[in-house]
């Protein structure tokens, strides 16, 4: 289950008339990047599982309203994400902006910039004067855990931007919320996590490979640093996403999650032909 936060929308959003439909997009030559602009950092996330058109829609948008010339932009993965990666190439390819160096969150993000012809560099060696990113929603069930690169991705910018489909979008916050915990008594800090929040969540270890029970299988997730990811699956809606952040960080064994609440946050919405955005107080990265 992913979770998207929708508390506190505003009653100010936009609403915009649909975008052209897309037209395919070949490669392109990669463009020339120029680290001059200083403006603050901006971050644009994507969600998947939605109509291919809307989504075009809505990652247009997200590229026309927070991408701008000089700025560095972090990639993600995911149909959304894929989308907006196209679009932005294909901007720069038309000369309508310039000096993008794009961060990728996956080898799935950096082919697709490859594809576009997005020049891209690793996230330690992103510039932090100017920070966009694109983020899918979608949660990985192998390898390294992306909501780790895609919140450092986050920490370092001023807005967060999610595409979504309207069928994915909740006004309540609700779904699950990936933990990262040490290897070493992971079992304690599994169970102290599900006293925390007894009768409301479920706490499953995540596996690498398809799906298990609260164990994790035989072949748990393990990131590079020895960790284990678990996945907190709330039952009821979750009153306040800042207030489970500060409960999981008092909790020894735990690394860090996928809760982002302190950062001004958009949601930009594919519906029925149109694209709206919403403002929002906090969001999930799965």
């Amino acid at each position: 289950m992913d979770a998207v936060a929708g508390a506190s929308v505003s009653s100010s959003s936009a609403r915009l008339r649909p975008c052209p439909r897309p037209r395919r997009i070949g490669n392109v030559a990669p463009a020339t990047v120029h680290r001059r602009s200083r403006r603050r950092a901006v971050t644009c996330a994507a969600a998947a599982d939605a109509d291919v058109v809307g989504l075009f829609d809505a990652a247009k948008l997200t590229v026309d309203r927070f991408v701008e010339s000089g700025m560095v932009v972090g990639l993600g993965s995911g149909p959304a994400s894929g989308l907006a990666i196209q679009y932005l190439g294909t901007r720069l390819r038309r000369g309508s902006l310039t000096g993008i160096l794009g961060i990728p969150s996956s080898t799935i993000s950096a082919s697709e910039a490859e594809k576009a012809g997005i020049q891209v560099s690793s996230y330690e060696e992103g510039t932090q004067d100017t920070m966009t990113a694109v983020i899918g929603r979608r949660k990985t069930e192998s390898g390294e855990p992306s909501f780790m690169v895609e919140k450092g991705i986050v920490k370092s910018a001023d807005k967060l931007a999610f595409i979504i489909g309207h069928e994915k979008y909740v006004k309540g916050i609700e779904g699950s919320i990936p933990v990262l915990v040490k290897s070493a008594n992971w079992i304690d800090t599994a169970e102290e996590i599900d006293d925390l929040f007894l009768g409301d969540a479920e706490v499953w270890r995540r596996p690498s490979i398809g799906t298990a029970g609260p164990l994790g299988g035989d072949f748990p997730l393990v990131t590079k640093e020895g960790h284990h990811v678990l996945d907190v699956i709330f039952t009821t809606p979750i009153p306040d996403l800042g207030k489970v952040a500060e409960s999981l960080e008092k909790i020894a064994g735990v690394v860090d999650h996928g809760i982002v609440s302190s950062i001004p946050s958009y949601v930009v919405v594919a519906l029925n032909g149109e694209v709206q955005v919403l403002d929002e107080k906090s969001s999930v990265i799965p």
